[in-house]
């Protein structure tokens, strides 16, 4: 969603390094260990900071970062049909190696002599061909020191553009299939991934679907919205990705053995140029769920976004190449865990078992990484003395039977009892326990007031929407005349439990029960749902009756497709109504 924002920027800024002036002999064979290939460890940048990459590479690689993504677009590489200059990607070749870094590639953009538009992001090509000598040229160039590229970035996003979602499906199929054999033809062992912004299954099933399939050798998904909505006690939802994914791979009966990625993740952190401790604080939080999360899961690679420029919040280095606590708290992990670590399974936590911990075999043994649900505090108690580490690497004892008070910032703990680990192993493979079991309920609700009674389906985003209280009940209210939401309290936002409509549920019922503020107050209320050709509007607003009796409105879904693109399901859409409504509850059925 974020990379590559402008990487014109990028071809004029590399500095050369000595020895790479080698036109069409290729680099020097990288060193790629069978740890290193499975290690997790990776960092991603934009082309705004692109050029600052001899200076942020050190201090990543010693935060314990392995893997870099990063490449110069198609327009640098061959500007003229002919044409080719490879001293920028050279160069940076070349330092990745000397910080024992190691790249994955993408194939980014068209060339504007290659584009029918003349555009780098807007389609058709002109010729496939063009598309394979360049893919060609680049995994020949880089056999050695390149094993993994990515085909475009964010296709199904801005970053393709000019084409109906039919036509993107169908060209980005194209596309894959040619990356695919050129790349093959040149060099068997190098891999190739498809991916899409966001964690939009439905793109990637369409694009199997429409030729793609058996042309991929990984799948790489940009979850932003996950990792937010993970943040607000939804790690049960997030948990839910790779299950999707392999679900999708398997409906489309593609390789068990296709790796899952992350090439996209971040959270804010404030502004660079000063330090806010708060947001700080949070995004140094954000950044150890997103990788103890999407490791427990089993995703392969995790590439955080980004590392460092001026102007991005989403920097873990500051402006002036401070670290900030994104950065202590990377490293604290890559010094626990280890290059390469392995999950051992799932523990629950506390005494209500609410609390979230994962067991990974780390650098010099197990680590149990736990933490307590957003607004709660748990109490735990070990028969043996144990350590516990903050983020940002703060070690302190804890003697046999002193409580550990656990709150929403995870903590990992060393020397943990071997009964503990073999729990763990025990509960590998098994569904998550966070969240319920609703995988053969027929409904699930949510009743809202001043506390949500939530029974499979769970409100997003409160701030949205204001508590409504009369003698005896509550209620809410979309938000819509609080100008400080910008807009987003004219949407009421849900998410159904994971296992209640997984990948491939597609026939759905959502219902509201909404009535006016006064009968006098017009009011109307529409669905925005998930569907397999991403969000769209279920049609057929309903406007509720001039009384102040509670009413039901219900949207059929055929093309349902539950599985979180951007953090949610659905949402109540009130952006045409003319006064804000009250909301009793909300259910999803299966008819």
């Amino acid at each position: 969603m974020r990379m590559n924002r402008n990487r014109g920027q990028m071809l004029k800024t590399a500095v050369l390094t000595l020895g790479l002036l080698l036109a069409g002999r290729g680099l020097p064979a990288a060193e790629l260990s069978p740890e290193d290939d499975a290690s997790p460890w990776g960092m991603c940048s934009s082309g705004e900071s692109f050029r600052d990459y001899p200076k942020f590479n050190p201090p990543l690689a010693k935060a314990g970062v392995k893997w870099i993504r990063m490449f110069p677009e198609w327009s640098g590489i061959q500007p003229k049909k002919g044409e080719w200059q490879w001293e920028t990607a050279d160069a940076l070749v070349a330092n990745a190696k000397a910080n024992n870094l190691h790249l994955s590639g993408g194939w980014c953009y068209f060339a504007p002599w290659a584009s029918a538009t003349g555009d780098t992001r807007t389609g058709p090509i002109k010729d496939i061909q063009f598309w394979k000598d360049y893919v060609g040229a680049t995994v020949e160039r880089y056999r050695h020191d390149i094993k993994y590229w990515e085909v475009w970035n964010e296709f199904n996003g801005t970053f393709y553009s000019g084409r109906t979602w039919e036509q993107k499906v169908k060209d980005y199929a194209a596309l894959t299939v040619a990356a695919y054999d050129a790349t093959k033809k040149a060099d068997p062992s190098v891999k190739v991934g498809i991916g899409v912004a966001n964690f939009d299954v439905a793109f990637l099933d369409a694009a199997i679907k429409a030729g793609a399939a058996g042309h991929f050798d990984f799948v790489c998904v940009h979850p932003y919205e996950n990792l937010v909505a993970a943040m607000d006690n939804g790690e049960a939802g997030y948990l839910s990705m790779a299950g999707s994914l392999r679900k999708m791979l398997a409906d489309n009966q593609q390789r068990p053995d296709i790796q899952l990625w992350i090439t996209e993740i971040g959270g804010e952190g404030g502004a660079t140029a000063k330090v806010e401790p708060e947001k700080e604080a949070r995004q140094a939080e954000m950044l150890a769920k997103a990788y103890l999360l999407s490791l427990a899961q089993g995703f392969s690679k995790i590439y955080w976004f980004e590392a460092r420029y001026p102007a991005d919040p989403f920097s873990i280095i500051r402006a002036d190449w401070t670290p900030r606590p994104a950065y202590d708290t990377y490293q604290a992990m890559t010094r626990l865990l280890g290059v390469a670590p392995h999950s051992v399974g799932w523990l629950k936590v506390g005494a209500d078992g609410s609390g979230y911990g994962f067991m990974f075999q780390g650098a010099n043994g197990p680590v149990l990484t736990a933490w307590a649900p957003s607004g709660k505090e748990l109490k735990l108690k070990f028969a043996a003395a144990v350590k516990v580490v903050d983020l940002a690497g703060k070690e302190t004892a804890l003697p046999a039977g002193e409580e550990l008070t656990l709150a929403r910032r995870p903590v990992f703990i060393l020397d943990v009892p071997a009964s503990l680990v073999q729990q763990a192993q025990a509960n590998a493979g098994k569904p998550y326990p966070w969240g319920g079991d609703y995988s053969r309920a027929k409904v699930v609700t949510c009743k809202l007031g001043v506390t949500n009674i939530e029974d499979g389906l769970i409100q997003k985003k409160l701030e949205t929407t204001t508590v409504v209280n009369d003698l005896v009940e509550s209620w809410r209210r979309p938000n819509f005349k609080n100008p400080a939401l910008h807009g987003e309290g004219h949407y009421v936002y849900f998410r159904t439990d994971p296992k209640f409509a997984p990948f491939g549920i597609t026939t759905l019922e959502v219902t509201a029960v909404v009535r006016r503020l006064a009968a006098d107050k017009p009011a109307a209320v529409d669905l925005c749902y998930e569907s397999l050709k991403g969000y769209r509007q279920a049609g057929g607003r309903y406007t509720i009756p001039a009384d102040e009796q509670w009413h039901e409105a219900t949207w059929k879904l055929t093309d349902a497709n539950f599985v979180g693109q951007w953090g949610f399901n659905f949402r109540l859409d009130a952006l045409a109504s003319p006064n804000e409504f009250l909301i009793k509850e909300v259910r999803v059925g299966k008819p």
